[in-house]
C-alpha cells in the first residue's frame, strides 16, 4: 500500500496554512518535494517536516536553526545528535524569554508608576485647568 500524497494545496489546508506558504519553505530547502510531471506532490515525510518548521516559528526560532534541525534528522539515524541540539536550543531560547518576560515586567511596572503619578498630578490640578489638560 502506498503512502498518502498531498498537492500543495492539500497541504496547506490540512496544516492551516497557506500555500505560498508552503512554497516559501520550500523555496528556502526545508521541504522537497517530489514531482508528478509539473505539479509538487508532498509525502508524509514532507508533512512531518513542515509541522516540524511551523512549531519552530512559532516558538521563535529561525528559519537557519529549523534547517540545521531537520538537516541533523536525516545525517544521525539514532536521532541523538538531533535531540542535543534541540535541548540547547531549547534551553537557549527559554533563557532568552526569561530575560524578556524580566525586561516586560520592569517596563509594565515603569509605565503603571508613570500613569500613577500623572493620575495623581491631574486630580490635584484646580477644576479649570483639569479641563484644559484633558
Amino acid at each position: 500500500m502506498s503512502e498518502p500524497l498531498y498537492t500543495v494545496t492539500q497541504l496547506a489546508q490540512d496544516l492551516g496554512v497557506t500555500a505560498r506558504t508552503v512554497r516559501f519553505y520550500e523555496d528556502k530547502g526545508l521541504l522537497t518535494p517530489q514531482r508528478a510531471g509539473n505539479n509538487r506532490v508532498y509525502n508524509h515525510r514532507d508533512r512531518a517536516r513542515l509541522i516540524l518548521i511551523l512549531r519552530g516559528k512559532r516558538l521563535g526560532f529561525s528559519l537557519r536553526e529549523i534547517k540545521e534541525y531537520l538537516d541533523l534528522y536525516d545525517a544521525d539515524p539514532t536521532r541523538q545528535e538531533q535531540m542535543r541540539a534541540l535541548l540547547k536550543k531549547v534551553q537557549d531560547r527559554i533563557d532568552s524569554l526569561v530575560e524578556q518576560e524580566r525586561a516586560l515586567a520592569e517596563t509594565l511596572a515603569e509605565l503603571r508608576s508613570i500613569a500613577q503619578q500623572t493620575e495623581t498630578a491631574l486630580a490635584a490640578l484646580p477644576p479649570a485647568r483639569k479641563a484644559r489638560a484633558r
